[in-house]
């Protein structure tokens, strides 16, 4: 039965912005973050990711990535 059958809620976030270097995740001006939205799923937030990151493949120095909101929210859910 997978997560959604169960009615659990799998949140996860995609968000984005410019990094200072690419070599590390720090950003050039958090006020800057596009918070692209909360997702009920990896595959619905993998879709957005997507998106938004081929949307702005033209700037080497954007990033977008996806947390697993469930994971922080209960560390528990990390192997089911």
């Amino acid at each position: 039965m997978s997560a959604q059958e169960n009615n659990q809620q799998l949140l996860h976030l995609v968000f984005g912005g410019e990094l200072d270097d690419i070599s590390n995740v720090c950003f050039k001006d958090l006020k800057d973050l596009d918070i692209v939205g909360i997702y009920p799923s990896y595959a619905e937030a993998h879709v957005a990711w997507k998106a938004k990151a081929q949307g702005t493949v033209d700037n080497a120095m954007m990033r977008y990535f996806i947390v697993h909101m469930h994971r922080l929210l209960d560390p528990e859910t990390e192997g089911k």
